[in-house]
């Protein structure tokens, strides 16, 4: 049986205490999941956000995808070449702006980023089960609140 290491439960006293103990935790955790990824997938994690995106909010021009990602559209471009090289999405003009491009999940897309999904979720998952009850009460209610902080400008 294995056991890990549980850091010291510090409170930080500040804000800037907080933001440092927040962001080394979070690195962490992304760091965690991120190698929790299935062995045969090749997929680049900027790869599988694109996937992901596609798959939450539906068709998406390159240009729309750069923005939601924060990254110049040159390099969604390469990351859309190749995931449409690799089946996972494809490129169909856009139904009323001809210079438009809108790219779509395939069915290889989707199934590439549920599966993602599952492996990673049953790991957070198995985690979560060795927390007290409060604790993951806790983590409910900080989960929104991550999320409005990944959004913010």
């Amino acid at each position: 049986m294995t056991t890990t290491a549980v850091p010291e439960r510090r409170t930080a006293r500040t804000d800037a205490g907080l933001a440092s103990e927040l962001r080394h935790s979070v690195m962490r955790l992304r760091r965690r999941l991120a190698a929790e990824r299935h062995p045969d997938n090749e997929l680049s994690i900027g790869q599988m956000v694109v996937l992901g995106l596609l798959l939450r909010d539906g068709d998406q021009s390159v240009g729309d995808l750069a923005r939601a990602e924060r990254v110049q559209p040159p390099s969604m471009t390469r990351t859309v070449n190749c995931l449409e090289a690799g089946g996972f999405v494809v490129r169909r003009p856009h139904e009323t702006d001809g210079r438009q491009v809108v790219v779509s999940l395939t069915g290889p897309g989707r199934d590439a980023v549920l599966a993602d999904r599952r492996r990673r979720d049953a790991w957070l998952a198995r985690r979560l089960r060795d927390l007290t009850h409060d604790e993951r009460d806790v983590l409910r209610a900080a989960a929104p609140i991550l999320a409005s902080l990944a959004l913010a400008d």
